[in-house]
C-alpha cells in the first residue's frame, strides 16, 4: 500500500512541483492551498505524513499542526519555512512537528527528511502495538484460572494495583508469581515506565548489591567505569524482587532504607540517589518463619507486607487444569507449527490425577513436550511422561473404588466427583470423562431416583 503525503502551501507552482516529485517516488500525493483546506484533507484524504508551509493565509502551518494534534490525527508534520524564519521552524518543532527544511527546498534532502520521518512514524507504530499486546498479554483477565481461590488473589490484586503499595507474592515455585507482577505493572498508572525484574537468588550477595544499586568506577575489582542498578533504571516505574527471601541480613537493611526513603548510595559511591519505583516482591519461602528463626529482619517483613497475596498450588486448583490444557495446546502449537485439536479420551483424567509439584510452569512443559512428540492432532497417554501414565495410589478413601465394587457404583462415583471438582458443569464434566452431557444427566436422573426409592423404603 502507498504512502500517503498531504503537501499544504499557497504557492500553486511549489505545490505542482512537490507533488510531481513524490508521485515519481511511488507515494500516493494530496494538495491543498491553505491552512483550512489542509485540515479538511487530514480528515479525507488521511495522510502518514504531511509537507506543510509555515506562511499561509486563513490558517497559517502552526495553527494546522495544533489543531491537527488537538484533533488526534496521526500524520507527522515536516514544516517549510523561509531560511531566515528559523526560530519558527523551531516553534514549530516544539508543537510536535516532526522536522523541517527551509526554502528554496533541496528535493533530495526533503526526499530524505520525509522518508525519514515515516521510518520513525512506523516505528512508534510498531512500538506502541507490542506495547499494547504486552499490555493485553499480562492483563488479569488473561492469566487462565477460574477457581475461587484465584479469583481471590486477583480480587485483592486488581485493587492494589493503581497504587503505590508495596506487593508481596508468596507462592510455590511455578505458580505464575512473577505473571502477578507484570500485571500489577501494566494496571498501574507506571504501565509506560519500565518494568525490571531481579532474580535474588541467582547472584551472590556482591554481584545483587551491585546489580541493585549500582557501582561506581574501581569500587571492586573489575568495576572499570560507573554502572546504574536496576532501582535507577526502574525508576518512574515497578521493580519485581523474586525469590526475596534469599537476601542476606546485609542487603536487607539496604533495601528497607530504599524502600522507606527511595534513596541510596551506589557501591563505592557517596551521591545519595533518589528513585520513584514502586516494588512488587515475591518469595517462596515462608517469611513470617525466617523472621522467628532470625534470617530476616522483622521490620523489612512488615514494610514488605503491605499487600500480601499467596498464590494456590496447582493442585489445591484443579479445577481450572482444562483451561490451563487448552492454553498451553493453543501456545506451544502455534509456537511449533502443530494443529492441536485436543486431548485423547482418558488423557485429561491423567492431567488430574497428578499433583504438579512444579505447579503451571510443570504443566506448560509437560504439554510442550507432549505437543512436539505427539504423531497426530491429538495428546495421547503416550505423548506424556512415562512416570504420569503409570498407576498411582489414590487418595480417595470411598468403598466404591475397592476391588470388587460393582461398575454402577465406580460410574457413579467418578460422575459425582468430577461433578465436584468442575463446580457442577455437566459439559467440563462430560469433557472431562469422555463421555456425552446428555448421559451424565440420565444417570444424575437415574441417581435421584435411586435415593428417592431408597429414602421411601427406609421411612416404610
Amino acid at each position: 500500500m502507498k504512502q500517503r503525503i498531504l503537501i499544504v502551501d499557497d504557492e500553486q507552482n511549489a505545490r505542482d512541483a512537490l507533488k510531481t516529485i513524490f508521485t515519481e517516488e511511488g507515494y500516493e500525493v494530496a494538495e491543498a492551498g491553505d491552512g483550512e483546506a489542509g485540515l479538511a484533507a487530514l480528515s479525507s484524504f488521511k495522510p502518514d505524513a504531511v509537507l506543510c508551509d509555515i506562511r499561509m493565509p486563513k490558517m497559517d502551518g502552526l495553527q494546522l499542526l495544533e489543531k491537527a494534534k488537538q484533533e488526534g490525527h496521526g500524520a507527522v508534520f515536516v514544516m517549510v519555512t523561509a531560511f531566515g524564519s528559523i526560530e519558527t521552524a523551531v516553534q514549530a518543532m516544539k508543537a510536535g512537528a516532526e522536522d523541517y527544511v527551509t526554502k528554496p527546498i533541496d528535493v533530495t534532502a526533503v526526499l530524505a527528511r520525509i522518508e525519514k520521518v515515516l521510518e520513525k512514524r512506523a516505528l512508534r507504530q510498531e512500538n506502541e502495538l507490542l506495547r499494547e499486546r504486552l499490555r493485553e498479554k499480562y492483563k488479569f483477565s488473561n492469566i487462565v484460572g477460574e477457581s475461587p481461590e484465584l479469583q481471590g488473589v486477583f480480587d485483592v490484586v486488581v485493587r492494589a494495583a493503581p497504587t503505590r503499595a508495596t506487593i508481596l507474592v508468596l507462592g510455590e515455585s511455578g505458580t505464575g508469581k512473577e505473571l502477578i507482577a507484570q500485571a500489577v505493572h501494566e494496571s498501574s498508572p507506571r504501565r509506560e515506565k519500565p518494568f525490571v525484574k531481579v532474580n535474588c537468588a541467582a547472584l551472590t550477595e556482591s554481584l545483587l548489591e551491585s546489580e541493585l544499586f549500582g557501582h561506581e568506577k574501581g569500587s571492586f575489582t573489575g568495576a572499570t567505569g560507573r554502572r546504574e542498578g536496576r532501582f535507577e533504571l526502574a525508576n518512574g516505574g515497578t521493580l519485581f524482587l523474586d525469590e526475596l527471601g534469599e537476601i542476606s541480613p546485609a542487603l536487607q537493611v539496604k533495601l528497607l532504607r530504599v524502600l522507606q526513603q527511595q534513596e541510596f548510595e551506589r557501591v563505592g559511591g557517596t551521591q545519595t540517589i533518589k528513585v520513584d519505583v514502586r516494588v512488587v516482591a515475591a518469595t517462596n519461602r515462608d517469611l513470617e518463619a525466617e523472621v522467628k528463626a532470625g534470617r530476616f529482619r522483622e521490620d523489612l517483613f512488615y514494610r514488605l507486607n503491605v499487600v500480601t497475596v499467596t498464590l494456590p498450588p496447582l493442585r489445591k486448583r484443579k479445577s481450572d487444569i482444562p483451561a490451563l490444557v487448552q492454553h498451553f495446546l493453543e501456545r506451544y502449537g502455534s509456537m511449533h507449527g502443530k494443529q492441536m485439536k485436543g486431548l485423547a479420551p482418558g488423557v485429561l483424567n491423567v492431567l488430574l490425577a497428578y499433583d504438579w509439584p512444579g505447579n503451571v510452569r510443570e504443566l506448560g512443559n509437560v504439554i510442550e513436550r507432549a505437543v512436539v512428540l505427539a504423531r497426530g492432532s491429538e495428546l495421547t497417554s503416550d505423548d506424556l511422561p512415562t512416570a504420569m501414565r503409570g498407576p498411582r495410589p489414590s487418595d480417595r478413601s470411598s468403598d466404591a473404588l475397592i476391588p470388587g465394587a460393582s461398575l454402577y457404583d465406580i460410574e457413579r462415583e467418578a460422575i459425582l466427583r468430577t461433578l465436584d471438582l468442575v463446580g457442577g458443569s455437566t459439559s467440563r464434566a462430560a469433557d472431562l470423562l469422555g463421555i456425552s452431557v446428555r448421559k451424565i444427566q440420565y444417570r444424575l436422573k437415574e441417581y435421584a431416583e435411586a435415593d428417592n426409592a431408597a429414602a421411601q423404603k427406609h421411612v416404610n
